[in-house]
């Protein structure tokens, strides 16, 4: 996953960075003291993707400073999550970035071209789920996937569902987003051949309690190679997925 210092150590190899040149790369200031925020600047070369900016609780100058910490650095691609309407609009003033309402996600530069191992799946229980769908749907795109969105293909129909049986069996990773009881994560599991990441959604009445009756549901699977991440978090399954989707053997 590690690409970045591969890249680097490929270029030592065949001559085209010298070692002083590489060690420089290596020993950048690895974080940007901003005295709000102390941002990451090795990120990417530690896990493979950059720091992400985390929007709710933050103020739009403190988000401002973070992105523009985050592009002096040289990083093209940021990416900002549970970023209100009100306070997207007010970085947009300062900064040219792109906002999906529905996602409350915002990010800068172009969808990169998909450069993962395979396909994403993301499906939702409901309609009521896509705000968290399209998150994780976004998220995973921004850092290089291909995304197929299945939504609305919960097992109050389960026909639904399995009208998709190709675009299931040829999923490298799935992300399965559901409220309520929370099955859809358990059904896809026992079809699929890959990992599976079950998604918890705060959809559904009373003893739903906030998706809390979803997220026991998805823990106590029997479907062997369900995953789960915390309930609305859309960006942690999207970045999970995209970490699977590209694996590579390691020797």
């Amino acid at each position: 996953m590690n690409s970045e210092v591969k890249q680097i150590l490929q270029a030592v190899q065949n001559g085209s960075l010298s070692v002083d040149e590489a060690l420089i790369k290596l020993k950048t200031e690895p974080f940007d003291d901003l005295g709000f925020a102390k941002v990451d600047l090795h990120r990417r070369t530690r896990q493979g993707f950059p720091e992400v900016i985390y929007g709710a609780g933050k103020t739009p100058e403190q988000i401002i400073g973070i992105l523009q910490s985050l592009k002096s650095a040289g990083q093209g691609h940021i990416l900002i999550t549970r970023l209100s309407p009100e306070a997207a609009a007010k970085v947009a003033a300062e900064e040219t970035i792109l906002y999906n309402e529905t996602a409350r996600l915002a990010y800068t530069g172009d969808i990169p071209v998909p450069d993962g191992i395979g396909q994403i799946v993301v499906a939702t229980g409901g309609t009521s789920d896509i705000p968290v769908a399209e998150e994780a749907a976004l998220t995973a795109e921004l850092l290089g996937n291909s995304v197929c969105r299945l939504y609305d293909v919960g097992v109050a129909g389960l026909h639904r569902l399995l009208s998709h049986k190709e675009e299931i069996m040829r999923a490298s990773v799935i992300i399965a987003i559901a409220g309520m009881e929370g099955a859809l994560a358990s059904v896809i599991g026992g079809l699929a051949d890959c990992p599976v990441i079950a998604v918890p959604t705060s959809v559904g009445y009373g003893a739903a309690f906030g998706g809390i009756t979803a997220l026991l549901s998805m823990l106590n699977s029997c479907a062997s190679g369900v995953s789960v991440v915390n309930i609305d978090n859309g960006f942690g399954a999207g970045y999970l997925a995209a970490m699977i989707n590209h694996m590579e053997v390691k020797p």
